[in-house]
């Protein structure tokens, strides 16, 4: 039976530049939970600078050594990434294995992977993170085989491949990524040809955006076995998924979910997952969710808005969908101009973002009345199908069908329209 891991979290507080480090502490604590890591104590400093060569001061690392004895920890976590050197010091002087809040994150993605594309992403950011940190790897790195915190079993990004077999193993990856990345991009297209609008979820990870694509599934999508996994955890998922949400007056659109955000993401990561962000970048509409039940939620709004800069999304439009608002006092559903809070846990609010997320996407829609000729009922099946047919008669000239439908199907079929008027 494995030895349970349990960890010391470190970090330095900068004076007058962290103004956030007891949230990242915290935050570095629930990522080694999601790790299957039990944290049994904290060592901080507050320093001017970060020490170069062993990160925290000497007689910190001497008190460090002592909590580690204390409470028989194996393994300590640094807040900050931490360079080769500073690894190799504090592994000599402690005699554990040290890790930094980097390395913390590759191995949660490389746990939760389960697509191929999301496993070749994990593995090529995990390579080019270990890649400078080859040279004198320690004792603690060369035991099991695996790479990260858990043995994986041995090849699985071994640290004992020299600098040129782990190039050469990133650059094949890159190119089977390039494949999967173009086979996106062509579904992408596809979709954009199609002319149904997108709707991409984003937000801090664990804030509900699984969850939320569930419940709207459920509601306006009777196949319950096109849900995703969802659960109260870091990253739960890695993987795109696409969803069709029919809505009830003919409309529909596509709901896209993606991974998580988190303070720091490792720029390693960003670049992996870059194929996967572009389902966000190119979307029609973002809906970011918030954990509204989190005290410290305007932290995490800013840290994924600071991402979605990162990627590229730059005039796309955002709602804001306030999530957990069962576990406020808030009085649940409330609809604002650009937001709305809900639960998508309780199912409370669905039907109020629905509007909003309509009120954006469907804005160009036209209300008109067209007469269709006898003859063409194969045109009044298309409308009935893809259009909200608001009211039919049937007129001595043929079909007459007042109506909400696409900008794209009222220029197309023009001939048909007898009056018209711009919906709002």
């Amino acid at each position: 039976m494995a030895k349970k891991i349990k960890a010391i979290v470190i970090g330095v507080n900068l004076k007058n530049q962290e103004n956030d480090f007891e949230y990242l502490m915290e935050e570095l604590k629930g990522l080694a939970t999601a790790c299957n890591i039990e944290v049994v104590g904290e060592i901080i400093q507050n320093l001017n600078y970060i020490n170069n060569p062993h990160y925290l001061g000497t007689g910190k690392i001497s008190q460090l050594g002592e909590l580690i004895d204390y409470k028989d920890a194996n393994l300590v976590i640094a807040n900050d990434e931490l360079s080769p050197s500073q690894i190799r010091v504090l592994e000599d002087r402690l005699d554990v294995r040290v890790v930094d809040r980097t390395m913390l994150i590759l191995d949660i993605f490389a746990q939760r992977a389960k697509t191929r594309e999301a496993k070749l992403q994990v593995e090529v950011a995990r390579l080019q993170y270990m890649l400078p940190r080859l040279v004198g790897q320690r004792k603690y790195d060369r035991q099991g085989g695996g790479a990260g915190l858990i043995n994986r079993g041995a090849g699985e990004t071994s640290l004992e491949l020299s600098r040129r077999r782990i190039e050469d193993k990133i650059v094949g990856l890159g190119k089977e990524l390039e494949v999967l990345a173009s086979q996106r991009k062509i579904q992408r297209n596809r979709r954009k040809k199609s002319g149904i609008p997108v709707v991409s979820l984003v937000g801090y990870t664990n804030a509900g955006k699984s969850t939320l694509l569930n419940a709207m599934v459920e509601m306006y999508n009777s196949s319950l076995d096109k849900q995703v996994f969802e659960k109260d955890m870091l990253f739960a998922t890695l993987e795109t998924s696409v969803r069709k949400i029919n809505l009830p007056d003919n409309k529909l659109f596509l709901l896209t979910d993606t991974v998580g955000f988190v303070n720091r993401l490792p720029h390693h990561l960003v670049k992996a997952f870059r194929s996967t962000l572009e389902e966000v970048a190119e979307a029609d509409l973002i809906i970011h969710v918030v954990d509204y039940s989190d005290p410290k939620y305007q932290k995490s709004v800013d840290i994924t808005n600071k991402t979605l800069e990162e990627i590229g999304v730059e005039n796309t439009p955002i709602i804001y969908a306030f999530n957990k608002g069962d576990l406020t006092d808030t009085i649940i559903p409330h609809l604002g101009e650009d937001r709305v809070y809900l639960s998508a846990k309780k199912r409370t609010g669905i039907n109020e973002l629905i509007q909003l997320i309509s009120e954006y996407i469907f804005k160009d829609y036209t209300q008109c009345e067209m007469l269709i000729p006898y003859g063409q009922e194969q045109l009044v099946s298309y409308f009935h199908e893809n259009a909200n047919v608001l009211a039919t008669s049937y007129e001595e000239e043929g079909t007459k069908l007042n109506l909400e439908c696409k900008e794209s199907d009222y220029e197309k079929y023009q001939p048909y329209v007898i009056s018209n008027k711009i919906f709002t």
